[in-house]
């Protein structure tokens, strides 16, 4: 088959998976879920089965272990999560209105001769921007919550998902051995190497980023409530869970907890807790910076963050919530696929030219030369 028909195949096949994706995208969340939990749990069924134990039994123990650690935090945490969530829904317009009174104060006023903008047109501006804030996230909460297909979306996620992950884990070395079998036989090598790969990078990132969010979402949650802060557990666990996007997720995190924490305890005078959320901030974005991130991900830092931050946008615009879930590894993907055409272009005519052409047989001869003196 010549380059060009290859080319054409492929790039049909891509266009051809696009366009599944876009046209079953409200039914995939479950099934997503489902591969994704299989993908990350199939290394420990691995080892579990070189304990002696057979794939069936290695996949029953870890979906019945999985399923106990969920139920729990579904009885344990959800229930003080969702009593925040709502509480935090309430107090949205007293907190605006605080922050809003905070702006007319008279040492706001004495320093506004030393800020470079204007300071009624930031109290002008404020509040018409709050409103549409709130008024498009209301909105979205209520389309989320409204939606008949989010509802099949959440029954499915505690229904289907399970049982996809199980059946994908049971046959997961199957699935692959077959997939190997179908391999084009003169391209087998080169496919498989660029598979390896995208399984490493994917398989580091998303194991090391989510122990990442996990470890700062319990950061952030126990230490903001120690301080008094309302709503500290959800304001932390949001944290947690919105920092695999790169400094969106703490830039959102701060700013909700610094506007929460001036709202509750400046009228208060309680300047020490207002410090120590900063302080909080502060600690936890040296721990992911110079900790977390070196020790979970030093060898999977090929996906740049600008990237990373454009494949999430991007696939989350096209496809939602499972184009969130989707975007890593494709970003993976397409990275490694990226490399490899570069280094191939390198060494091209294309790139070389006939004079690099010359200099590289020239070398390829003098180098037989020597291995054969």
């Amino acid at each position: 088959m010549s380059l060009q028909r290859q080319v054409i195949y492929w790039l049909i096949a891509f266009l051809l998976f696009l366009g599944f994706v876009y046209l079953f995208s409200n039914i995939l969340l479950p099934f997503i879920m489902g591969m994704v939990v299989a993908y990350i749990l199939d290394p420990v069924a691995d080892r579990i089965e070189k304990w002696g134990i057979s794939r069936l039994g290695a996949t029953i123990t870890i979906v019945f272990v999985c399923l106990i650690v969920f139920f729990i935090f579904l009885l344990v945490i959800i229930p003080v999560i969702a009593d925040q969530l709502v509480g935090f829904i309430e107090n949205i317009p007293k907190y605006i209105n605080t922050l809003q009174g905070l702006l007319m104060s008279d040492w706001v006023s004495m320093i506004s001769a030393y800020l470079p903008f204007e300071l009624d047109d930031l109290r002008n501006n404020s509040g018409t921007f709050v409103e549409e804030a709130v008024r498009w996230l209301t909105a979205v909460l209520k389309s989320v919550v409204n939606g008949g297909q989010a509802f099949l979306n959440i029954i499915s996620l505690f229904v289907i998902t399970p049982v996809v992950a199980f059946y994908l884990l049971y046959d997961w070395d199957n699935m692959i051995a077959k997939l190997n079998d179908w391999l084009p036989k003169d391209h087998a090598g080169t496919i498989r190497k660029l598979a390896q790969e995208m399984s490493d990078m994917i398989a580091g990132f998303v194991r090391g980023q989510g122990m990442i969010c996990l470890l700062l979402g319990i950061f952030y949650a126990v230490f903001l409530s120690l301080t008094g802060l309302k709503f500290g557990l959800l304001i932390g666990f949001g944290i947690g869970l919105i920092s695999f996007i790169p400094f969106v997720g703490a830039l959102i995190g701060a700013v909700i907890s610094f506007g929460v924490a001036l709202a509750q305890f400046l009228p208060e005078q309680n300047y020490t807790m207002i410090v120590a959320v900063v302080v909080i901030f502060m600690v936890g974005q040296f721990l992911e910076g110079n900790v977390l991130q070196p020790r979970l991900l030093s060898n999977y830092v090929q996906l740049h963050p600008v990237w990373l931050m454009f494949a999430l946008f991007s696939f989350g615009s096209l496809y939602g919530f499972v184009g969130m879930l989707i975007a890593v590894p494709a970003a993976a993907c397409i990275g490694v696929l990226v490399r490899f055409g570069i280094e191939h272009y390198l060494e091209s005519g294309l790139y070389l030219g006939q004079q690099g052409k010359l200099d590289n047989n020239k070398d390829d001869y003098d180098k037989n030369d020597s291995i054969n003196t």
